[in-house]
């Protein structure tokens, strides 16, 4: 028996689902808190310049602040706590922050180690605080149980290491020659890395609870378990086909397949993994130097599964003010924030720019640039409480590096500068501190699940329609 009206049947029955979809979206909406009109500055907290973890002696190579002398190194059986890079969320209200090579370059930072520490903020009192690393508990101090240090005792990256030498590689600096001072006994011993080996600038935890670290000397991708120890290094194929080096070679590689293609510091500042775990997407800082669009940034596309780059890319498309990005994190399988910047600050009279953008790699143009919209000016943020307590209502971040941003929630995200200790430069000549800000945006970013499901539902609508209509 053929039913003649149940097409209509079923419209009705789709209409109301969708209009009690939209009831329950409005409730939502109505039950959440008033979004600002303007993106504002919820939580701000520093983390001093001058703070440090124990370790073998640091900076001994390193350049010094004439603006901050007492600053300046080298820095006896101490580590800095400091260039954060990287962020990922911790145990109970944590964050575990990377740190990169140390000192800005290779020849300068053999004696600093790659590790990751986490913290506690307490936006309240605007402090940070050492903070377990497995538990996230407050400490005392920057200790043992504070971070992982990266270490590769299995010999997993295949080109060698600081530790592998009696003395520091020969850089002369503050009349210190490092082919006479001998490495550090618990570097040798631990084959610990440093960042003399690698530049790591961005990081992922799988669902394995391995992490994976975009770094920019190669560039590569390092693979290590949940301890930091190295399990496997993955070079970066040249997608394009840009020149004739079949991979994207940095001048700082240990690895040398062929012509250089990539200007210094140009490696993975970014590197976002998709929501479903499956898929990382790696975000070169800068344009190969083979393209001729010196406005185009490589993103990558990496599976976790085959532990291989699947071919797959899209471009990010510079701002005409902007010429590096700090980092990338994911929304949700294809839509991400990018920080973007230039290398202006409050003292070096180049105008900042730094923003955030929302790009969309399901939106393509013909040049295959994911679509790009401006999300945050963070030199323009809403300060009605003046949390950094500038006297200012108006809160501006005029750092050189700013190289993390993490997702609170739909409304609200965790922004923290790479200070590159000891230097300065972004507020005053003087040190950079840390900045943790918390930012609630003027418009919630749009819940994927939601949005899927009722344009579904108005494509089912639709079809059914032009059904009935035929």
């Amino acid at each position: 028996m053929i039913h003649r009206h149940t097409p209509r049947a079923a419209l009705r029955a789709m209409a109301a689902a969708i209009a009690s979809l939209g009831l329950l979206a409005a409730a939502g909406a109505q039950a959440a808190p008033a979004a600002p009109a303007v993106n504002t500055l919820s939580g701000w907290a520093r983390l001093p310049a001058f703070t440090f973890s124990d370790g073998p002696t640091s900076g001994q190579f390193a350049f010094s602040n004439a603006a901050s002398p007492a600053n300046n190194p080298p820095y006896v059986n101490l580590q800095p706590v400091q260039g954060f890079s990287g962020v990922l969320q911790g145990a109970n209200g944590s964050y575990q922050m990377l740190v990169d090579n140390g000192f800005g370059s290779k020849a300068n930072s053999a004696d600093a180690l790659l590790r990751m520490y986490a913290v506690q903020v307490d936006w309240a009192a605007h402090t940070v605080s050492a903070a377990d690393f497995n538990t996230g508990a407050v400490l005392g101090g920057f200790s043992a149980a504070s971070r992982i240090t990266l270490s590769d005792p299995d010999h997993k990256l295949g080109f060698g290491i600081v530790a592998d030498g009696l003395n520091y590689p020969g850089l002369t600096t503050q009349g210190v020659t490092g082919a006479t001072v001998a490495v550090d006994a618990s570097i040798k011993a631990g084959r610990l890395l440093t960042g003399g080996d690698l530049d790591l600038e961005s990081v992922r935890r799988d669902r394995n609870g391995n992490l994976w670290f975009g770094e920019e000397f190669g560039p590569f991708l390092v693979k290590t378990d949940a301890s930091g120890v190295v399990q496997k290094l993955i070079q970066t194929p040249n997608v394009l086909g840009l020149g004739s080096n079949p991979f994207v070679q940095s001048p700082s590689s240990p690895l040398i397949t062929g012509a250089t293609n990539l200007p210094g510091s140009g490696g993975f500042e970014g590197m976002a993994m998709n929501a479903s775990g499956t898929m990382l997407y790696t975000l070169l800082e800068r344009p190969l130097t083979t393209d001729t669009d010196q406005k185009r940034l490589l993103v990558q596309e990496f599976s976790l599964g085959s532990e291989s780059y699947t071919g797959n890319w899209f471009g990010y498309k510079l701002d005409a003010a902007g010429t590096n990005i700090g980092d990338m994190t994911a929304i949700d399988d294809h839509r991400f924030l990018v920080i973007e910047r230039n290398g202006g600050t409050a003292t070096n009279g180049t105008t900042p720019f730094k923003k955030i953008f929302l790009i969309d790699s399901s939106i393509k143009d013909a040049d295959g640039f994911a679509k790009k919209t401006e999300l945050v000016d963070l030199m323009a943020i809403a300060d009605p409480d003046d949390l950094n307590g500038d006297g200012s209502t108006t809160f501006t971040f005029p750092y050189v590096t700013i190289e993390d941003v993490l997702i609170l929630d739909a409304n609200t995200l965790l922004v923290v500068n790479d200070n590159n200790f000891p230097g300065g430069g972004g507020r005053a000549l003087t040190s950079d501190n840390t900045e943790f800000l918390k930012i609630t945006l003027a418009a919630p970013i749009p819940e994927p699940g939601s949005w899927a499901l009722m344009a579904g539902g108005l494509a089912l609508l639709g079809a059914l329609a032009r059904r009935r209509r035929a």
